[in-house]
């Protein structure tokens, strides 16, 4: 398993911070390694969501469903991951003194024939580094 947490603060008030997350349609303008989101159903939030997710990381291409399974209105949204690479993974939302902590955390499998643990150790460094440029990017919309 690769465990990733990332986080950044951010100067907006949850509230804000959440109606921008809340919009699942636009993650792929901010997430370096999300090419492409196709919602699967006619839903676009909350759970049962499912989204065709490519997702690209160098040379690898996958094309994952997400499904949305938690989604607590201004605080919180957790997925599963089905495809070539399984897991979950959740975002935060936690208010601070000066704004909001975003807080993003996966947990996701690779496959054996692909290296399993071998792999996610490998790729463990290489998502968090992805990650924390696409909360950058994230705050970026914010303002």
């Amino acid at each position: 398993m690769a465990m990733v947490v990332v986080e950044i603060d951010l100067p907006f008030p949850v509230s804000e911070v959440w109606d921008e997350l809340s919009k699942l349609e636009r993650h792929a303008d901010w997430m370096m390694d999300a090419e492409r989101i196709d919602f699967a159903s006619g839903q676009t939030r909350g759970v049962g969501t499912e989204m065709k997710v490519r997702t690209r990381v160098g040379p690898f291409v996958t094309e994952d469903v997400i499904e949305v399974r938690e989604w607590t209105e201004g605080k919180s949204i957790g997925v599963s991951h089905r495809g070539l690479v399984t897991g979950v993974g959740v975002f935060v939302l936690l208010p601070t003194d000066d704004g909001t902590r975003f807080v993003w955390w996966e947990d996701l499998e690779f496959p054996w024939y692909l290296g399993g643990p071998i792999t996610a150790w490998f790729a463990t460094p290489i998502l968090k580094w992805i990650w924390k440029g696409n909360l950058k990017r994230f705050a970026r919309t914010l303002g």
